[in-house]
């Protein structure tokens, strides 16, 4: 009898923590032509913006804990567009994103915390210049839902503050106090589930 209780009791056990082990993590491919990577500056005293136009990623979803989610995130660098010609040269130099040695900027979130009922601190590293920095990304869930043709999509945007010295962003010394330090980031992206999304350890 004792025996028999053992192994009901085992069993039980192992129900209880499958559907943990087992939890479907779905996995969404961010969509470049329904997203967008944007910036400002400081300019003397106006703000000057920007966007990246190529960019690629995933976003691990653990529907049941957001908190587990992950995201990682590729950016091609000589993509920016300033909305002028001679600027966006002069920021491919090494004064600026020295393009030519480091072509990408990446970033993979570490850690998510819930902050509200849809809004998340995403703690990661990005690197860009060849350096890598801890930021967090203030991100908000705008929802899952149908696309078209029976996609089935995710909506986020995040936002977050960065120092451009911090990643060798300094410009030319002639510049001075002209630009400023602060780049203010603002993403919104649209993610495709993929096809081949399914169950996790």
């Amino acid at each position: 009898m004792k025996h028999t209780s053992t192994i009901l009791l085992l069993a039980a056990l192992s129900a209880a923590l499958a559907p943990a082990a087992n939890a479907a993590v779905e996995t969404y491919a961010i969509d470049p032509v329904h997203s967008h990577v944007g910036f400002t500056i400081r300019h003397f005293v106006s703000n000057v913006a920007g966007t990246f136009t190529k960019f690629s990623g995933t976003i691990d979803v653990d529907r049941d804990n957001l908190e587990n989610s992950s995201v990682e995130a590729v950016i091609e660098v000589p993509s920016i567009n300033t909305f002028n010609e001679h600027r966006d040269a002069d920021l491919m130099t090494d004064s600026y994103f020295a393009a030519g040695k480091f072509g990408t900027m990446t970033f993979k979130s570490t850690s998510w915390k819930k902050t509200g009922d849809n809004t998340f601190d995403v703690a990661g590293d990005l690197t860009i210049r060849g350096t890598t920095k801890p930021v967090v990304l203030k991100v908000t869930l705008l929802g899952f839902g149908p696309g078209m043709k029976g996609a089935q999509l995710s909506g986020w945007t995040a936002t977050t503050t960065l120092q451009k010295a911090d990643f060798g962003v300094t410009g030319p010394a002639m510049l001075g106090k002209a630009l400023g330090d602060e780049v203010t980031v603002s993403i919104g992206i649209e993610a495709d589930l993929k096809a081949d999304a399914g169950a996790k350890m």
